[in-house]
């Protein structure tokens, strides 16, 4: 097994398999057959030794163009403001 392209994670979990499978069968080729079935299931790779491709689906959707208008001038809105008197004079 040498440098595999497989992360750490998926690493510890072959790993936790194969002691699993070890214990649990003691036919030497039942487990053979086992561990092989799990490095094709992660490696992707079938018995005659081809690689699958595996599919990607696209999850990105097309934009459609949106039309752009101007932006409207600001206004305040109207409301009802009390007069100030005017000012007196000295």
């Amino acid at each position: 097994m040498s440098t595999l392209d497989i992360t750490p994670s998926t690493r510890k979990f072959i790993r936790l398999e194969k002691a699993r499978i070890r214990r649990q069968f003691f036919d030497v080729k039942k487990q053979d057959e086992l561990i092989d079935g799990l490095y094709k299931k992660f490696l992707n790779k079938p018995e005659d030794g081809k690689t699958i491709p595996v599919k990607e689906e696209s999850k990105v959707k097309e934009v459609k163009p949106v039309a752009t208008q101007k932006p409207k001038a600001l206004t305040k809105p109207k409301s009802a403001k009390a007069k100030r008197p005017a000012a007196k004079a000295k």
